[in-house]
């Protein structure tokens, strides 16, 4: 199989991470294009050994961080979403905002970032993590966490406050979760989908969904369950077990992604997620 027909198919996400990564479309695609040069030159550069995904972002990193390019722009129109993830991505540091990008954006895990960045994997992990506290600081919130499992619903406190973020409830039945919810408004929410009484966090979340909009991420060992088709779509979920890493990543994919997100204490309403 040639070059050309071992990266094709990774084209189109390269240009969509480098988009993000620039701010403006004619950026991205410039050092886009600029990458696929590099590899045509010498395709030596491409090292495919992790795989070649991995690889070909590994060419464009090496670029972004050396090689200052004369990009032409203009200002393109952008959705609400687009401004508020453009706002957000600038009050991240360079360094952690890319793996912040390969993490939440590229799905890739913290071994395939850090042989995008050219890092350790415990590099590339505090990199992530710095990227998180870096979002929380900015847009922390109150979370209602709906989970039966008193052991489990503490290890989920514990990473959400070490964000920065803090945690008005923690409810264990339906009839529990909405009633928390309607007191506290809070500003994302962690469900599981089996409670303690038998009842469906996907059903209190449902509920919870007529009275206010807000970003929910679902927590649970039964994610089958969640695909029915029916509201509210899965656009984060988190599968038990879990660990502290993943879940802080969802955690600020949704508050990320999220166009009203608002302060702790703020009077505006929480607003609904949206998947990337």
């Amino acid at each position: 199989m040639s070059i050309a027909e071992t990266i094709s198919p990774h084209i189109p996400y390269l240009r969509r991470f480098a988009r993000a990564l620039a701010g403006t479309q004619a950026g991205g695609d410039a050092y886009a294009l600029a990458t696929l040069e590099a590899i045509v030159a010498d395709p030596r550069a491409l090292d495919i050994g992790l795989d070649v995904r991995a690889g070909l972002y590994r060419v464009f990193l090496t670029l972004w961080g050396s090689v200052p390019l004369n990009v032409q722009t203009h200002e393109e129109p952008k959705t609400s979403l687009a401004e508020t993830a453009d706002r957000s991505l600038e009050a991240i540091t360079p360094r952690p905002r890319v793996a912040f990008l390969l993490s939440a954006l590229e799905g890739f895990d913290r071994e395939r970032a850090a042989f995008a960045l050219a890092c350790t994997p415990e590099e590339a992990s505090e990199l992530i993590d710095e990227a998180a506290r870096e979002i929380a600081a900015r847009i922390a919130t109150d979370v209602l966490i709906i989970e039966d499992e008193p052991v489990i619903a503490m290890d989920i406190q514990a990473v959400v406050e070490r964000l920065g973020h803090r945690v008005v409830a923690t409810a264990r039945t339906r009839k529990q979760a909405v009633r928390e919810a309607v007191r506290t408004k809070p500003g994302l929410i962690l469900a599981d989908i089996q409670l303690a009484d038998g009842s469906s966090g996907l059903d209190a979340v449902n509920d919870i969904l007529t009275s206010f909009e807000v970003p929910v991420v679902f927590v649970t060992a039964y994610p089958e369950r969640l695909l029915t088709g029916e509201k509210p779509e899965p656009a984060f979920l988190l599968t038990k077990p879990f660990n502290d890493d993943t879940l802080k990543a969802v955690i600020s994919q949704a508050l990320f992604f999220d166009r009203k997100t608002h302060k702790a204490g703020s009077a505006s309403k929480p607003a609904e997620a949206t998947a990337n």
